[in-house]
């Protein structure tokens, strides 16, 4: 996962993750799930910048995003939205007194980091944009986020479409997400149109 690659075509669909650092599940102890709601609805308010699809884990991310036809850039996007959702998750343990936690979040800054006012490192540095240009990986993209929740080591709930935290029930039971305006994909992949997603 390089930190300065640049990810700005215009129109283009990405699949998008990012992680806590350390794989520390930051959203689960904080119960801050919230927190990404805000900022999809404020990037799709700001930027026309449109979800797909997400599942948001105890300790990363996974998102399909469609950039709009103008020029933004999905690196600050990402690097000001982790920034963001970072303060939020530092807040909370700091409330909670979770000591142990914000104690690890420092020590894992560098000297640098420190000389720039870092007092926490809460995600790792980069992320991960992969482009969708075809139909067959933006099903993979799509299979891979609905079933994260009960795949591997993960057993989050019992049925993967009912797991609240991700697009699932958007795409298998037609209803709505309550917090997240979420774009369906099939009204851009119009090939696509008709068919329903994996798994159905």
């Amino acid at each position: 996962m390089a930190t300065h690659t640049l990810h700005n075509d215009q129109g283009e669909t990405w699949f998008i993750t990012f992680t806590c650092y350390n794989w520390i599940p930051l959203f689960e102890i904080t119960q801050s799930y919230n927190i990404l709601y805000g900022w999809l609805k404020f990037i799709a308010e700001r930027y026309q910048v449109q979800t797909h699809a997400f599942v948001l884990m105890p300790n990363h991310v996974h998102l399909i995003h469609k950039m709009p036809d103008t020029e933004v850039d999905l690196n600050k996007i990402i690097s000001n939205g982790k920034r963001f959702m970072a303060y939020e998750l530092v807040k909370k343990p700091t409330e909670l007194g979770k000591t142990d936690i914000l104690d690890q979040l420092s020590a894992a800054c560098t000297e640098k980091e420190k000389a720039k006012g870092q007092k926490h490192k809460v995600f790792e540095p980069s992320f991960d944009a992969k482009p969708i240009y075809s139909t067959a990986f933006l099903h993979q993209k799509l299979d891979y986020i609905h079933h994260n929740p009960v795949s591997g080591r993960w057993s989050l709930c019992n049925d993967f479409t009912k797991y609240p935290y991700s697009s699932a029930t958007f795409y298998y039971s037609a209803r709505l997400h309550e917090s997240i305006p979420i774009t369906d994909y099939r009204d851009f992949w119009t090939d696509m149109n008709h068919v329903k997603p994996v798994g159905f």
